[in-house]
């Protein structure tokens, strides 16, 4: 029985040998780690081939200088548009445009005639810059209260635009026309102001109205407007 005995433990014992060689190889040909490698949170995700890029907030990146200006009319008749058929325009010259605060705005004298009053808008470029206008001013007569009188001016049809390149201390014009009240018999007003504004800009000038009474209804009361030209009309 004790030969017995001795002769298990002996067993048992090469066996646990065995096992713990074993492991210790096992061990080794994993860099002496001895377990699998884990997966780490916030790491990047693989490439997908998708030609889209995003930034760090997740939102698409989008390349800049893509925007248009606009130049429709909207009801609004001291608004001013760049495109000759009341659409939106995009040039390669919007970033050169003319605002409103680098101007200055008169009404030149009347050129009458065939019935017609006419009246040149001019713009001249008060600034340190050169920069441009296109298409159409908006303009709007107004009472000492500022209400608009009469209809909006409609937009001369058949008027081809051109940007005008106005270097400082130049003009550009643009004509406003209506059919003389004495003989269209329309029901006039006579404004206190009229308000001027450059193409594709929302903010107006005030000119002070020394022509006489308008056309605000009535037979033939509507008021023209012409695009930019070079100039002062005069």
């Amino acid at each position: 029985m004790a030969h017995t005995y001795r002769s298990v433990r002996r067993g048992a014992a090469l066996l646990a040998s065995t096992v713990a060689a074993l492991g210790l190889l096992t061990a080794c040909g994993n860099g002496g780690q001895g377990k699998s490698p884990e997966s780490v949170s916030g790491t990047a995700a693989p490439a997908t081939g998708n030609a889209s890029s995003t930034d760090s907030s997740g939102t698409s990146a989008v390349p800049s200088g893509t925007g248009s200006s606009s130049g429709s009319q909207t009801g609004n008749s001291a608004t001013g548009g760049g495109s000759p058929t009341g659409g939106t325009t995009t040039s390669s010259a919007a970033g050169t445009r003319c605002h409103t605060s680098e101007l200055t705005a008169s009404v030149g004298g009347n050129n009458p005639g065939a019935g017609q009053e006419n009246f040149p808008i001019v713009l001249t470029n008060k600034s340190g810059r050169t920069c441009t206008v296109r298409g159409y001013p908006g303009a709007a007569f107004v009472d000492a209260a500022g209400t608009q009188l009469g209809p909006d001016p409609q937009r001369e049809s058949g008027s081809t635009a051109a940007t005008v390149t106005l270097k400082p201390g130049q003009s550009a014009w643009a004509g406003l026309t209506f059919s003389s009240p004495e003989i269209s018999g329309a029901k006039t007003a006579t404004p206190a102001a009229l308000l001027v504004t450059p193409p594709d800009e929302k903010d107006s000038l005030k000119v002070t109205w020394k022509n006489g009474a308008v056309p605000v209804s009535g037979n033939a009361s509507s008021v023209r407007l012409n695009v930019f030209s070079a100039g002062t009309g005069a």
